[in-house]
């Protein structure tokens, strides 16, 4: 207790923390979204719930992560296996497939947009609750490893990391039903959800052969698409009071 009462009286601490909270938060986006979108489906009753349980496991998982840092950071990372000269380690096996996952799962999600109306012959089946949280579960090992990497680069106790988390995942539950009503609501806002997370899908798996992109770019792009596609929405608005 002493211990953690000395660390936290440091300035640069608390710099840290903030600054890692702050990354946790923006991360945690795209888990959010995905969470979102993926519980739509259910009935609206159990939407809420789900939400709150996908949220509660990602923070489990991160802590698990988080207790065993040592070991991600340095055995994940050695290769396990060489294809066409190519050395990939569990990280990239693990990243490959959450982005084919994430490329899968946006891509039918965006299809069934789009061509639900032409084809929609009445036997549409609906995903039980606890397929869309196994989906959920999949997807937040995925983002979690992204996260706790995040976490080693910028802070060096492991205490910062766990209270950094668990602020960003507390924010992130506060916020999660909000936005994902927000996306029910406005279809044109789940296309560019939809769109964001395949663009993520594709970095994922370029980041599994080595390729690695600046995801600040992908924020900035998805913000700058959001605040056009907002105003796009204040004029059909206004459009629709003149008329």
């Amino acid at each position: 207790m002493i211990d953690i009462i000395e660390l936290f009286s440091k300035p640069e601490v608390w710099l840290s923390l903030i600054t890692l909270s702050v990354m946790e938060i923006v991360l945690g986006i795209d888990n959010v979204i995905f969470i979102s979108l993926v519980t739509s489906k259910l009935k609206v009753e159990q939407q809420n719930k789900a939400r709150r349980l996908g949220l509660i496991l990602a923070l489990v998982i991160r802590l698990l992560l988080l207790s065993v840092i040592s070991y991600i950071v340095n055995e994940l990372k050695e290769p396990v296996i060489v294809l066409f000269e190519q050395a990939f380690s569990w990280r990239d096996i693990i990243l490959f497939a959450g982005g084919l996952f994430l490329l899968y799962k946006s891509t039918i999600e965006i299809y069934g947009m789009v061509e639900a109306e032409k084809h929609d012959d009445g036997k549409k089946i609906n995903p039980t609750f606890w397929n869309v949280v196994l989906q959920v579960i999949l997807i937040d090992i995925v983002f979690s490893f992204d996260s706790i990497i995040t976490a080693v680069g910028l802070a060096q106790h492991l205490t910062v990391m766990v209270v950094a988390v668990i602020i960003s995942m507390l924010v992130m539950l506060y916020f999660s039903v909000a936005i994902s009503k927000f996306i029910d609501k406005h279809p044109s806002i789940k296309l560019l959800a939809l769109s964001f997370l395949l663009t993520i899908g594709v970095l994922l798996v370029a980041e599994s052969f080595g390729q690695h992109v600046p995801k600040g770019y992908v924020y900035f792009a998805m913000f700058f698409s959001i605040v056009v596609e907002l105003l796009n929405m204040k004029m059909r608005k206004n459009g629709n009071k003149i008329k």
